[in-house]
């Protein structure tokens, strides 16, 4: 399994509203993908304007093997509401 983990700088002021079109937009999608096991939004406990999407995958294969095409259609999609990410990914190699 491994964890594709994405940080957004979203102004609290915005955040109700940024958050209702990531998931109209990316959460729907995503969910559609093979390999795609959950997704979670987290906000940082030390600032309030960075949000945290945290979303498992099955396998890095399966997440790499959604089309650039795709991707960039769901991005056009989110209009002015898509942001731009800082991304990590992490392996889960135990699960407690």
């Amino acid at each position: 399994m491994v964890i594709e983990f994405l940080t957004f700088n979203v102004d609290i002021s915005d955040r109700a509203e940024w958050l209702d079109h990531e998931e109209a937009h990316w959460s729907r999608f995503l969910e559609k993908q093979p390999g795609f096991v959950r997704k979670q939004m987290w906000e940082d406990a030390d600032d309030p304007n960075i949000v945290h999407a945290v979303i498992w995958w099955k396998s890095i294969e399966a997440w790499h093997s959604i089309p650039k095409d795709e991707l960039a259609r769901v991005a056009a999609a989110m209009g002015d509401h898509e942001r731009e990410t800082t991304l990590s990914t992490f392996n889960v190699i135990r699960d407690c």
